[in-house]
């Protein structure tokens, strides 16, 4: 039991520019010294472990450091790292944007059920098209390893990064050794199964047993995770962000029939695995766009609450999501369970004053009770702001904490 409100993150931190340099020519196949990337690597984790102390972050991870990342902007921090970690898995010269998932064998659930769409087929995209394809507007996407290449599955998938997560694994406890931290609180971020699965599929019948197939090859990875002594937090943007994946919006049904197979499908990869070591992640994509066409968090929360995790963690702190703060007043949280709102964005420059964030904790607390409550951000901050804009958010997001704390313990004393 704490006698204050703690402070965490959603995982992505930002990178040196030498350990990026490195990454790209890693990711681009040029000519490439392992054991320099490896030497900056550790030193980086190293360093973003004791910034995370400085800035007064409570728990705290590795950066998401370790997950291949060649750009400032990449989904390997969540996402395409996984790519080296999976047999069965190859890049494809097709950029993302023009993969055509629908052209692979798919067996939707029921006939009225959604199907995720072609990526260009996003309805923001379609609604706001000038905006996201002008390079100057902040909502087109800047140039990464998937605007040339994309995943593809090809042949059974299983997982081939023993060697990969042990050393992120052993890069992260010296990291906190150095900073004079324990295991306890700190965590690590790897993808959840229906997040992993969103690749173009040559080789499953359908669509479901793909998504086993991805539960049954991560599950290693989150095991590694915890039987290391350390928490795992499971991302998993798939779980909101699809429902604006299709040309037209679906019914909220069939949606809620479609994820909860990818829920269920997340409960059988971590069957066993103790639910106090699990964070989760929900996310509505962290790009810089209107997000118009998000599906409200009413339609998922439950959802979310039927991961079998002790963690919660979800976007409150974007303009499009704030006001949903109101729904916890309703939703009963189930015993031993605690959720991490995101407090301060990475969806704008701004930096958040400690009142404000301190303010938004309080709501949460006043619904959920003080003790089942963590400060977080929306999203992973880095590449989506500057690295000093992303450490003052950070630095914000404790003050304010501190703000909340003083005021709800100084009532509960009254």
């Amino acid at each position: 039991m704490t006698n204050r409100i703690l402070t965490t993150h959603v995982g992505s931190l930002p990178r040196p520019a030498k350990l990026l340099e490195l990454s790209q020519q890693r990711t681009l196949g040029q000519k490439f010294e392992e054991a320099a990337f490896e030497k900056e690597l550790k030193n980086a984790v190293g360093d973003v472990v004791r910034l995370q102390k400085e800035a007064g972050v409570d728990l705290i991870n590795d950066g998401e450091l370790g997950h291949t990342m060649g750009w400032a902007y990449d989904y390997g921090s969540w996402w395409s790292y996984v790519v080296r970690r999976l047999a069965g898995v190859e890049v494809s010269n097709t950029g993302l944007w023009a993969t055509k998932l629908t052209a692979h064998t798919k067996t939707p659930m029921a006939p009225k059920d959604f199907i995720v769409g072609d990526w260009p087929e996003r309805r923001d995209m379609s609604k706001f098209q000038e905006a996201y394809m002008d390079p100057h507007s902040g909502c087109g996407l800047p140039e990464q390893f998937m605007t040339e290449h994309s995943p593809l599955v090809t042949g059974p998938i299983k997982y081939k990064g023993q060697e990969a997560i042990k050393r992120d694994i052993e890069y992260f406890k010296a990291g906190l050794k150095a900073a004079g931290l324990g295991n306890e609180g700190a965590w690590m971020n790897s993808i959840a199964p229906a997040s992993c699965a969103r690749m173009p599929n040559e080789h499953y019948k359908s669509e479901e047993e793909l998504l086993y197939a991805c539960a049954d090859a991560m599950r290693e990875e989150y095991k590694a995770i915890i039987d290391a002594g350390l928490s795992v937090q499971l991302d998993d943007p798939a779980i909101g962000e699809n429902w604006d994946q299709q040309k037209n919006e679906p019914s909220v049904e069939g949606y809620r029939r479609y994820t909860k197979m990818q829920i269920d499908a997340l409960n059988h990869s971590i069957k066993g695995l103790p639910s106090g070591k699990i964070r989760f992640h929900l996310c509505y994509g962290s790009w810089h766009g209107p997000h118009t066409t998000d599906i409200p968090m009413k339609h998922l929360v439950d959802l979310m609450l039927a991961v079998n995790a002790d963690y919660y963690s979800f976007e409150a702190a974007n303009a499009r999501h704030e006001h949903e703060w109101k729904i916890w007043k309703d939703v009963k949280l189930p015993a031993g369970k605690k959720i991490l709102p995101g407090v301060v964005t990475h969806s704008t420059n701004l930096i958040e004053h400690p009142e404000l964030v301190a303010d938004r904790i309080i709501k949460f607390a006043e619904a959920v009770g003080r003790e089942n409550v963590i400060a977080s951000t929306d999203c992973g901050l880095g590449g989506r702001v500057h690295p000093q804009i992303a450490w003052a958010k950070l630095k914000t997001l404790a003050e304010g904490a501190a703000l909340a704390s003083k005021s709800l313990w100084a009532r509960a004393a009254a």
